[in-house]
């Protein structure tokens, strides 16, 4: 008898806690979804762009100049620094080359000593001239012997021959003194154009050499951004063409640069050629800074939303999309380059699909969505 109580009480339990599991299921079963109304939405779908490849280059002047030394010499003063702007012909540099202006004193003490020379010579000639003009007419009146009259001939020749050869000479020294001078004028070295001095390599007192740079100098104006192009894609570039250019430190918008060359020469290692592109001019714009050449190379289909509809939440990057029975999920989503006021969607939808625009701040999730027409 207590045996059968027991099961009857075991059962009624039973039915209790199935009875309580019951009422809690129909409990949730029954929650309604929050509807939030007035959402606008939109349809996700593909659109046709321009298929491009990001070529990495660097900015540059169009024209710039390494100055270097002609001569041996220790460096006493640099009258530029980095960033300095130059004019045409400015010193900015002078080299100690003492020995240079020894050398062009002494090229011109032997013009003026040849000089000397040149009037004794001329003085020579001219009485050996005027003595074998008195000894041609004793000739004539048989006053004089033969020997006599060649001895006075060819005294007449030497005089003339000797001026010939001090004249020879003094050219020799002018021209040794216009060389002096000219290695004399290499202690000084000169900006080649008005521009930007953008490395000096150099301080005083350092030895100059032959060859050894001293300082760069880029010419004022436009700029250009130089980048490589791998030959297969050189078919798609052509001289004149408009190229978008992008520039690492100036944002995210691209600029409108121009094909101004294309070097014909490929790199034998990289088999790629150099593609010089022209720059807008801005102030921000500076030699040896970072920039990207985007060229176009044919259309892609690619899947855009507006910038308004993704939610960034730290490095995430989610929408709200609406699903069945118009409920919100939220999706996270891989986002790709922007264009203006919309943005590519890698990862993360697909055509077709509906879309919440300007979520804001509310959290939508699970939540039923009334579409504002």
């Amino acid at each position: 008898m207590n045996i059968h109580r027991s099961y009857v009480s075991y059962a009624v339990v039973l039915l209790a806690i199935a009875g309580l599991t019951a009422c809690s299921k129909k409990s949730e079963t029954s929650v309604t979804p929050e509807l939030i109304g007035g959402v606008r939405v939109f349809q996700t779908a593909n659109q046709k762009l321009p298929e491009t490849v990001d070529m990495v280059g660097t900015v540059r002047a169009l024209e710039s100049s390494t100055l270097s030394s002609q001569i041996m010499g220790t460096i006493t003063s640099i009258a530029v620094h980095e960033g300095d702007r130059v004019r045409a012909g400015q010193t900015l540099l002078i080299i100690d080359a003492a020995q240079l202006g020894s050398q062009a004193d002494r090229a011109h003490a032997s013009v003026v000593a040849m000089g000397q020379q040149i009037a004794a010579a001329q003085s020579d000639a001219a009485l050996a001239a005027s003595t074998l003009k008195r000894y041609e007419m004793l000739k004539a009146q048989k006053s004089v012997s033969p020997q006599e009259f060649d001895e006075v001939e060819s005294r007449s020749k030497a005089a003339s021959a000797r001026l010939a050869m001090v004249h020879s000479q003094e050219g020799e020294a002018r021209a040794a003194e216009s060389a002096a001078r000219t290695m004399q004028g290499y202690t000084r070295i000169h900006a080649p154009f008005d521009g930007i001095v953008t490395e000096r390599k150099v301080d005083p007192g350092a030895m100059a050499t032959p060859g050894s740079p001293l300082m760069t100098i880029e010419k004022a104006g436009a700029l250009r951004l130089e980048v490589s192009v791998d030959e297969s894609l050189l078919s798609f570039v052509h001289a004149g063409a408009s190229v978008l250019v992008k520039i690492d430190t100036l944002g995210s918008e691209p600029v409108n640069g121009k094909v101004a060359q294309i070097v014909p020469s490929a790199d034998p290692g990289s088999r790629s050629f150099l593609v010089k592109i022209e720059l807008p001019t801005s102030p921000a714009l500076h030699s040896g800074m970072f920039g990207h050449a985007l060229l176009q190379r044919g259309t892609k289909d690619v899947l855009i939303i507006p910038r308004s509809a993704v939610i960034a939440r730290g490095s995430m990057q989610s929408v709200y999309v609406v699903g069945q029975n118009n409920i919100a999920e939220s999706r996270y989503i891989s986002a790709g380059n922007p264009h203006g006021n919309e943005i590519e969607v890698l990862s993360g939808l697909s055509v077709g699909e509906t879309v919440i625009d300007s979520p804001g701040e509310r959290e939508l999730s699970g939540k039923r969505i009334e579409v504002r027409q």
